[in-house]
């Protein structure tokens, strides 16, 4: 896997080891609404992801005025999201979830400085394949509201993962950083890697990739 450093251009960045399966693009249109809530809850775990790294590195220069905007801006996609599950008659239920963010938070290492830095990939990661998977929704999703939400949507999600990928660069050379992506991707892939017991059990972050 080549690892390109993020820049504006959605086009040019790679972090993803593999990419969206149909089979998960077909699954994901089928059941909509349990993909909506995940989503929401999805939106809430990466708001308080940003914060926990922020609070747990509280005198590490620049990165609060770095987390802080990133976990406002995931609650207002909660709020968004969230909206939108109300409108369809749902509420904010709880779902069981893929064990896809467990996988990759057992990755993180333990001593520092790895933990952060792992910290930073895995969070990039996340919104990496948030993104993917939000512009295959915004372009192909069967309701036309829904392709619209996660058409507007994408820009943030891209900006996140850019911006974790800056905190890493600040910080660490770009090798060892490149390295350490690799292999986390390589995580992330295998936690994606399987086929769903039943169909209503898609999430954002469930089994669904190309091998």
């Amino acid at each position: 896997m080549t690892v390109l450093q993020p820049e504006k251009t959605v086009a040019s960045i790679r972090w993803l080891a593999a990419p969206t399966s149909p089979s998960w693009l077909e699954e994901a249109n089928c059941y909509l609404d349990h993909l909506l809530i995940d989503h929401a809850h999805c939106e809430r775990k990466a708001a308080g992801s940003a914060v926990q790294m922020m609070f747990r590195y509280l005198c590490e220069p620049g990165l609060a005025e770095a987390l802080s905007p990133i976990a406002q801006e995931e609650l207002e996609h909660f709020d968004r999201v969230l909206a939108v599950v109300k409108q369809r008659g749902r509420y904010l239920e709880p779902l069981p979830s893929p064990y896809y963010g467990a996988t990759l938070s057992k990755a993180i290492r333990k001593g520092e400085p790895n933990r952060m830095l792992d910290s930073f990939l895995v969070a990039g990661l996340i919104e990496a394949r948030s993104h993917e998977r939000m512009a295959l929704l915004a372009d192909h999703c069967r309701d036309q509201d829904l392709r619209q939400l996660y058409s507007d949507l994408l820009v943030s999600e891209a900006r996140h993962f850019g911006q974790y990928w800056l905190l890493c660069e600040q910080r660490w050379d770009r090798a060892l950083i490149t390295q350490r992506l690799e292999e986390l991707a390589m995580v992330e892939v295998e936690a994606l890697t399987g086929q769903l017991k039943q169909p209503e059990d898609v999430r954002m972050h469930s089994v669904g990739v190309q091998s």
